[in-house]
Order: C-alpha cells, then sequence, then structure tokens
C-alpha cells in the first residue's frame, strides 16, 4: 500500500532473491479502498509517490505497477472474493469485510500481472495465511513465499502507519514486542493465562489502548484454550487512534 519502508525492502530483496539472475521483480503499489471500513484512515492514509519510486529504483525493482482506483474497480462492480474460514478471527472478527477487500484485490492483481510467485511479510500473518489458502482453493499457480517480521533496532515492528505514532507514543509501543517476548519465555500452557501476561505487560504502557489479543493455531487460525505445536500469539493495540498489530509463534 505504499510508503514504503525498509520491511518492504527486505520483501523486495527476498523477491529478486526468488527471480533469481533471468527473473523480474515487480512492486504493486495501491491505497485499496475495499480495506478501509466507513470512517478509518483512507483518504489520510500516507501516498509518497515520488519516494516511493526512488525507493524502487534505489532496490533494483523492474517493474512498478501503481493503478489508480478507477483503473481496478469499475464504478458498477459486483464482483468480490470472499474467504469464510480462517477471515472469521482476529482481524477479520475486529474488522468485518477487511479480507473481502483484501482477497479481492490480491486476486486481481494476480490476474494481471502473472507472478510466479509473490511475497507478503509475517507481521500480517493473517492475511498470509489467507492469501495462501486463496491461492490453494482457486488453483492459481503461484509460489506464496512469507517473509519474517523486520523489527527496528527496540523491536518494535516496522509498518507504513508507524509515522502517525507522536513521539511519546512511539517511546511506548516496544512493549509491544516486549509483551510478545515474555508471553513466550513465560513457559505458561494455558491460553487465558498466556493472554493476561500479554495484556499485563501491554498495560504499562499508558498510552496503550488494546483491540484484542488472542491465542490461535497458525495454520486454521481458531482459537485455542493450551498451547499446542503450532500456537500463534497475536493482538491489535491502539496507540492514540494508530492502530498496530504484531504476533509471535509458541512455544
Amino acid at each position: 500500500m505504499g510508503a514504503l519502508h525498509k520491511a518492504h525492502g527486505e520483501l523486495i530483496r527476498v523477491a529478486r532473491e526468488h527471480a533469481a539472475k533471468n527473473g523480474e521483480v515487480a512492486v504493486s503499489i495501491f491505497v485499496n479502498p475495499l480495506q478501509f471500513e466507513p470512517g478509518s484512515d483512507y483518504e489520510k492514509y500516507p501516498r509518497p509517490e515520488k519516494a516511493d519510486e526512488d525507493f524502487c529504483r534505489n532496490a533494483d525493482v523492474d517493474l512498478l505497477f501503481r493503478p489508480a482506483p478507477g483503473e481496478m474497480y469499475s464504478k458498477d462492480r459486483s464482483m468480490f472474493v470472499d474467504e469464510t474460514a480462517l477471515s472469521s478471527t482476529l482481524e477479520g472478527k475486529s474488522r468485518p469485510g477487511h479480507f473481502r477487500g483484501v482477497c479481492t484485490v490480491v486476486a486481481k492483481l494476480f490476474n494481471i500481472l502473472s507472478p510466479d510467485a509473490a511475497v507478503f511479510g509475517e507481521k500480517d500473518f493473517q492475511q498470509l495465511a489467507i492469501i495462501r489458502r486463496m491461492v490453494r482453493d482457486l488453483n492459481y499457480r503461484i509460489d506464496i513465499v512469507g517473509v519474517p517480521t523486520v523489527r527496528e533496532d527496540d523491536g518494535f515492528a516496522f509498518s507504513s502507519r508507524n509515522q502517525y505514532l507522536n513521539g511519546e507514543e512511539r517511546k511506548q509501543a516496544p512493549i509491544l514486542r516486549q509483551a510478545l517476548l515474555a508471553a513466550k519465555k513465560s513457559g505458561k500452557k494455558s491460553a487465558k493465562e498466556i493472554v493476561d501476561l500479554a495484556r499485563e505487560r501491554i498495560s504499562e504502557a499508558p498510552l496503550a489502548r488494546i483491540d484484542y489479543i488472542a491465542l490461535v493455531d497458525a495454520e486454521t487460525l481458531q482459537p485455542l484454550e493450551t498451547v499446542q505445536p503450532n500456537s500463534l500469539l497475536a493482538f491489535a493495540v491502539f496507540f492514540g487512534k494508530t492502530r498496530l498489530i504484531d504476533n509471535i509463534r509458541l512455544p
């Protein structure tokens, strides 16, 4: 969605690695209106076009695909792509309709660009899982490559929305990563105990407001009562009006 930063640079690097010497790397930039619920920050979402162009040029990107909304969506559009299982929890529960927008635009991008592989970050873990499911169920011949979350020196995950944070909010934001690590290192098995521990740790930041914290199966994204071999602890937290997400694999 643009406002490219170091984590996007890592996605491009991995894409270049997979493309190898004779392959090409394309970057799509599209602030997708279908992903934004009414009253959200669609109009204010950062769109630094010149900076993004320079970023892609410096990263040796072969193609920058940056369509206008009118090119992607007809005014009388009536078709969407819906995922009905993985999108029922976490972000999907908190933001109804969000993944309908994600699946629709990613399916369109895949149809337009016909890539052999597509690279997505694990910070948006649910998005990555849903796109993998879409590729499987709709028989796309595309390899989906996940890339570990890229973090700043204090552990805070890179995000285009980080620029919304004021100085004090940014100062408190590393508590998110600290809460994840504390939950993982605790050795606790009960989902309630793990969630309570993470909630208590995040509450040490006075400006943090928790949207959700959940322990889920990393494949089905369904809630768990105890830690299993393939568990994921995920949350969404507000600092002011800025909504941040992060996750960690357990155990």
